[in-house]
């Protein structure tokens, strides 16, 4: 059976593979590492940039992709609404 990831499951996984990189990451292994197709990944990504979970950051001319300071605190709070909902056998 195979369960497919919600939005915010999504989301968190992206974060996850760029903290998981020491918080810098080139946009190709991004896409690659977050196993979705390059469209909807183009999608998470704009909205990621938007909404101010992720930069790009520049370096020796090349473009790495970092957390920023909401991205991280939005892998906090996902952590503690997923250990609410097992402690409560939700």
């Amino acid at each position: 059976m195979v369960v497919k990831r919600n939005k915010l499951e999504i989301i968190k996984d992206i974060l996850n593979l760029i903290n998981k990189n020491h918080n810098l990451i080139k946009y190709t292994p991004l896409l690659r590492q977050s196993n979705i197709s390059s469209s909807r990944f183009k999608e998470y990504y704009i909205e990621l940039l938007k909404k101010d979970f992720v930069k790009e950051v520049h370096q020796k001319r090349e473009k790495f992709v970092s957390l920023t300071e909401k991205g991280f605190k939005f892998l906090e709070k996902y952590e503690v609404i997923v250990n609410f909902i097992e402690e409560f056998e939700l």
